[in-house]
Formats: C-alpha cells, sequence, structure tokens
C-alpha cells in the first residue's frame, strides 16, 4: 500500500473534520475484538444515553484537515480503521474520509448509533450499527430505514442495561431476522459508569446475567465484553 494521500486532489486533503482523538489501540468490541485498530473518534452526538462512556466526545476535539488524518493513520501502519465518535456519522464529510480508506484497501469499520442514515457509507466499510434499547433513553431515535439497509458484512449492537432491554433485543432480533440479515448480532452488559448511572437507574449489567439469559433463549448472538476496560482503566481515554 502507497502513501494515504499519493493521488488525492488538494481540495480533499484540505478538507476538515472536528476530531476528539485519534489513537491506535486494541478493537475492544465486535466480531474485531482483539485486532490493532487505528481510532478516529469524531466530535459530537445528538443522543444522550444514559449510559454513554464518551460524553467527553459532545464537544471537546479541533479541525483536522483529512490529510493530518491520514498521516496520522499511515504513520501506524494500520490496515484496520474504526470511525466512532460521539455519532461520526453526524459530520457529513465523515461519508468522504471513509470512502478514501476504503478505496485504500483498509478495512474500515463504522460504530454507528443507529439514529443516522448510514446508506451513504461506501459499500466496502462494515457498519457496526448501535440499536438503541429502551434502557438508553434513546429507543425512539432508532431509524427503521438503517436496519432495511444491513448488509451481509455490517454487525448489529445492543446494549442491555436489564431485563426488559434483553427482551426488547430479542424480540429485535426475531422480528428482521437480524441473525440472518447480517455477520454477527452482538450484545454487550451495559458498563457501569462512575458519573452515576445508580440516579438514573442504569447501574450496569452483571456479565453472567447476561450470559444466563442468552444460554436460556438459546439466542442466535455473541455476548462481548469491552476488551480494553479490561486492559486498561475504564475510565483512560485514547485506549
Amino acid at each position: 500500500m502507497g502513501a494515504l494521500t499519493d493521488g488525492l486532489p488538494t481540495e480533499l486533503l484540505q478538507q476538515t473534520l472536528r476530531v476528539n482523538e485519534l489513537f491506535y489501540s486494541i478493537q475492544g468490541e465486535s466480531t474485531w475484538a482483539g485486532c490493532p485498530c487505528f481510532f478516529v473518534r469524531l466530535t459530537g452526538c445528538p443522543l444522550r444515553c444514559h449510559y454513554c462512556d464518551t460524553e467527553y466526545a459532545f464537544r471537546e476535539g479541533s479541525p483536522r484537515t483529512f490529510a493530518e488524518i491520514l498521516g496520522e493513520i499511515e504513520r501506524a501502519g494500520a490496515r484496520l480503521v474504526e470511525m466512532t465518535g460521539g455519532e461520526p456519522l453526524a459530520q457529513k464529510r465523515a461519508f468522504d474520509l471513509i470512502r478514501v480508506l476504503c478505496e485504500r484497501g483498509i478495512t474500515v469499520l463504522i460504530e454507528t448509533s443507529g439514529a443516522v442514515d448510514i446508506a451513504p457509507c461506501h459499500p466496502a466499510a462494515i457498519r457496526i450499527l448501535d440499536l438503541k434499547t429502551p434502557g438508553s433513553g434513546e429507543c425512539a431515535r432508532n431509524l427503521p430505514s438503517n436496519i432495511d439497509d444491513l448488509r451481509t458484512r455490517d454487525e448489529v449492537k445492543f446494549v442491555i442495561t436489564d431485563r426488559a432491554d434483553y427482551e426488547w433485543a430479542r424480540d429485535q432480533i426475531a422480528e428482521h431476522r437480524l441473525a440472518d440479515r447480517c455477520a454477527a448480532v452482538l450484545m454487550s452488559p451495559a458498563f457501569p459508569q462512575k458519573k452515576g448511572l445508580e440516579i438514573l437507574g442504569c447501574p450496569g449489567l452483571d456479565p453472567r446475567t447476561l450470559a444466563e439469559w442468552i444460554l436460556a433463549d438459546n439466542l442466535p448472538v455473541r455476548q462481548q465484553t469491552q476488551l480494553h476496560k479490561l486492559i486498561w482503566d475504564p475510565g483512560t481515554r485514547g485506549v
């Protein structure tokens, strides 16, 4: 692979995205968990999920050019890149960066809330659609059209806070035949937050409890943990 910027027009390289952080780490979620991955965390999100662990990305960040972002990816030697946030697709220019990376042979993961249209993403990108459960407080923001647009390479994720969330997700999996329509259906127990989720009624969910529910129903899903929070302190940024 040559330089990621080779042959790109100057006006494209000078385009900017508001970036919260850029870092190279171990992928902590999805079927790509454990793989070295370069993360492009963009600023901003239209949602306010009760269990959000990246509230600092709502507003913190600064403009970075495509040239700067591509240069950092290339220096890391990354072949796997995740666009995340916040909500990465809330910035329309993110679709241009996704296209550039895909056309240069980079595997691109997109961690998206499901509240923004995923259809404009490059066909080679892997969309990880985080369908919001009732316990998130943002279930009404899910776009039904995003479920319709799922491809066999995409993945669907549910963050489960309690039994009601689990049953809601179980019904969605059956109704939309998600296990047949995409590469994986993921379930994550909500991770307890130091900001005081107990006050919000969302203290997190014991992973063993979720595992027992999945096994009892023989549900066609993959339970996942946030591997990066086991490797580093859960409050550490840039990992």
